[in-house]
């Protein structure tokens, strides 16, 4: 049995089209494979209500602490099953998807203990700024090949048992996906997952600012050559190479990576890992 882990913080807006968007092409019987585990954590809204009117597919567990860490954890304890996909609650992925993405870890010969999808970044509705950082951030060597950034992941029995052994930290994606060596994770190009970009530059930098403070605490629980998964200006360089059409995308993504940094750097200094910035405009319906 496939169990879905989704952790949920006042996803009211949100939970109900991933919810719709994983059932939708699967069976009533609950014996077909798939159980989903929704982890409304300290929320405050109609998460929870929303979520449980779906259905006895999916069941709701209520905590009263707003920590995504402990959203997960509780959810390990009331899955069924493995494979186990862990997926945000912002995003939209179907019931197939999710077939494609245990598929290489029924196989216990591949040797790959945790997948991800490939990713569907919708940008028509966003400022031309964040069309262009998205441009150039998609094709970098490490978003192509890790298994962060994408909202969900996808685990072996094995595969889970070295993730819950990670400590709590803000960019839980790129621990786990730092977890496993290049030949024991897999992007699967069959997979896709539709993730909602922000729609303005200033979101664009608060979620910039998260990624740059989670990604410095990451850093301080690894070696460096383990824990990088930060863009060079060799990989710019080598970009612009292959497409000089990208020289203003460029110019945009290094303008946002320099304001972030400064953004980050109060944060980082005083060892603030707690302070989530949520992007509200990725939420839009």
């Amino acid at each position: 049995m496939t169990s879905i882990v989704i952790p949920a913080h006042n996803e009211a807006r949100v939970i109900g089209r991933l919810l719709d968007s994983l059932l939708a092409d699967s069976s009533e019987d609950e014996e077909d494979g798939t159980d989903i585990v929704v982890v409304c954590n300290g929320c405050t809204d109609d998460t929870a209500r929303i979520a449980a009117a779906r259905g006895p597919r999916v069941r709701v567990v209520e905590i009263p602490v707003p920590s995504k860490h402990a959203a997960l954890r509780a959810g390990d304890d009331h899955a069924r099953g493995f494979p186990r996909l862990y997926v945000d609650a912002d995003v939209v992925i179907t019931g197939a998807d999710v077939r494609a993405l245990t598929e290489p870890l029924d196989d216990d010969t591949s040797g790959v203990l945790a997948t991800a999808p490939e990713r569907q970044i919708p940008l028509a509705a966003c400022a031309w700024r964040v069309r262009a950082y998205y441009q150039v951030w998609q094709r970098l060597p490490a978003v192509r090949e890790g298994l962060f950034g994408r909202g969900v992941i996808a685990v072996s029995k094995a595969g889970q048992a070295r993730i819950a052994a990670l400590p709590p930290l803000m960019a839980d994606d790129l621990a786990a996906s730092l977890a496993f060596a290049p030949d024991e994770r897999r992007v699967v190009h069959a997979a896709r997952v539709v993730i909602q970009p922000p729609r303005t530059w200033r979101d664009l930098i608060k979620r910039r600012i998260r990624a740059a403070v989670s990604t410095a605490q990451v850093e301080q629980h690894h070696r460096p050559e383990e824990a990088s998964a930060r863009t060079s200006t060799a990989d710019l360089k080598a970009l612009l190479r292959r497409e000089p059409g990208l020289f203003a995308g460029v110019v945009v993504f290094v303008a946002a990576a320099v304001t972030a940094r400064r953004g980050a750097r109060k944060a980082i200094t005083a060892q603030d890992f707690g302070t989530w910035l949520r992007d509200e405009s990725s939420r839009q319906n």
